[in-house]
């Protein structure tokens, strides 16, 4: 039963590791790994000699280690919120709607939130009539860069965490629920006595495989996020 899994990991996920090569080559397309010449550590000596290179690092460690942290969190939280919904129909409604922004792509996300969040953006033009607030550089300026794209990557994904929360949750023997009820525990001690200790070996199990992304970042996302035009549009209207 496992061979399926095995044979498509290691052809999607192990064979094109040996595409590394390239990084100790000057790789040109055309003539492949073999024939592109060794350069060695050529590729990372320039890197690291590059002055933005610490910053470069400090903000992917700063915006993974976020987007852990809340990404474990947030579905967790709104995992025990949905559980005590009793309507299931509306649970499954919630659940689905919250669920459904797993499945677009950082290209249709980041067009939306492109416009969204520009300077002359539905965001900012809310902000100013009803604050009265200058324009905020969402997409221009570093610290509100970082938390557009913390926000919007847990935003995204939370529904889809949430799933591995409920599994658990209902997995958890009703006789101490029961119990706790006849010892005359509350639902929040309930939930703080009974749940969350239940649910901490999940807990470990998502933190521990989210760390195999913490040099991740997101590079799609931000890709698809940054914005040159914004950072040009603050340097004239500070003028």
């Amino acid at each position: 039963m496992l061979l399926p899994a095995v044979i498509l990991t290691f052809i999607f996920a192990y064979i094109p590791m040996g595409g590394l090569v390239i990084a100790f080559q000057d790789y040109k397309p055309w003539l492949g790994f073999a024939k592109s010449s060794w350069i060695g550590l050529e590729h990372f000596q320039f890197l690291f000699s590059m002055p933005e290179n610490v910053q470069v690092i400090w903000n992917t460690l700063i915006i993974a280690g976020l987007k852990l942290i809340g990404g474990l969190i947030a579905p967790l939280i709104f995992a025990l919120l949905l559980n005590e919904v009793r309507k299931e129909t509306f649970k499954k409604s919630i659940q689905t709607f919250v669920y459904l922004p797993h499945f677009l792509s950082w290209v249709i996300l980041g067009g939306i939130l492109l416009d969204m969040l520009a300077t002359k953006g539905m965001i900012n033009q809310f902000l100013g009539a009803l604050f009265g607030l200058e324009p905020i550089f969402f997409l221009g300026d570093g610290t509100w860069f970082r938390i557009v794209v913390v926000t919007s990557d847990i935003w995204k994904e939370f529904g889809f965490g949430a799933i591995i929360f409920l599994a658990s949750l209902a997995g958890i023997n009703p006789a101490l629920y029961e119990a706790a009820e006849v010892d005359g525990a509350s639902r929040w001690q309930q939930t703080w006595s009974i749940t969350i200790p239940a649910l901490i070996p999940i807990m470990i199990v998502v933190g521990t495989l989210s760390l195999g992304n913490i040099l991740n970042g997101g590079f799609d996302q931000i890709f698809n996020l940054y914005n040159p035009v914004d950072s040009h549009s603050r340097s004239l209207l500070q003028r």
